[in-house]
């Protein structure tokens, strides 16, 4: 059912993102503050559209924790990111860090986001099946250790335990959707200190998490 009801929700904003006036919106949205309210209000209207997402040049996360990760990778010229679950957030990130390294589970989504990625030399998109090992131990199998490892894809509190060996001496890990019941446990248990983010979102119009996680 409320896979349902966000199926819809998306389907009235995409129809309403292709009127003229919201087309108008979308593209003053691509010239204002990454951070500010016209690019969120236009973020609305692109939920589940990676197009419209890569165009706003945004992650689906929480504003005031992307700004801070911004801000974090801005004083690492030389970033090396490893990201747990792919979209638009890797094409932002391959604006901001050295290099990305992704791995997506889901075949399709990972095929569709090849053509989107080719432009970029610095980003490596891997597809791994969701069970077993080959999902969650992808990281073991990269070039770490990463300043930044970004954990928002399936399996989530067991990714964090298998990122967190490879951490870089100052890096961060950023867990989204930290909000979650089911997430809490593995990130109070870590051994990480956490700053939780909450309020506005992109691509939603209810305040939502994002934590960053210290060692």
């Amino acid at each position: 059912m409320m896979q349902l009801v966000k199926r819809s929700y998306s389907g009235v904003m995409h129809k309403i993102a292709d009127l003229g006036p919201m087309e108008r919106l979308a593209a003053n949205a691509r010239q204002s503050d990454e951070y500010g309210w016209l690019r969120w209000s236009a973020s609305l209207l692109a939920i589940h559209d990676i197009e419209r997402m890569i165009a706003l040049g945004l992650p689906w996360w929480n504003v005031a924790a992307t700004r801070e990760v911004a801000e974090f990778l801005q004083s690492r010229p030389k970033a090396r990111v490893f990201e747990y679950g792919a979209g638009a957030s890797t094409i932002w990130l391959a604006r901001h860090a050295a290099s990305v390294t992704s791995v997506e589970h889901h075949a399709e989504w990972h095929q569709r986001l090849t053509k989107e990625v080719a432009r970029y030399p610095n980003i490596e998109l891997h597809h791994r099946e969701l069970d077993g090992e080959a999902y969650i131990g992808a990281i073991e199998a990269a070039d770490g250790p990463f300043d930044l490892i970004v954990v928002d894809g399936r399996r989530r509190t067991e990714c964090l335990a298998r990122a967190i060996p490879h951490l870089a001496p100052g890096g961060i890990i950023l867990l989204d959707d930290s909000g979650r019941s089911r997430y809490r446990s593995g990130i109070e248990n870590c051994g990480l200190r956490e700053r939780r983010y909450f309020g506005r979102s992109y691509c939603v119009p209810y305040p939502d998490f994002t934590s960053i996680l210290y060692g």
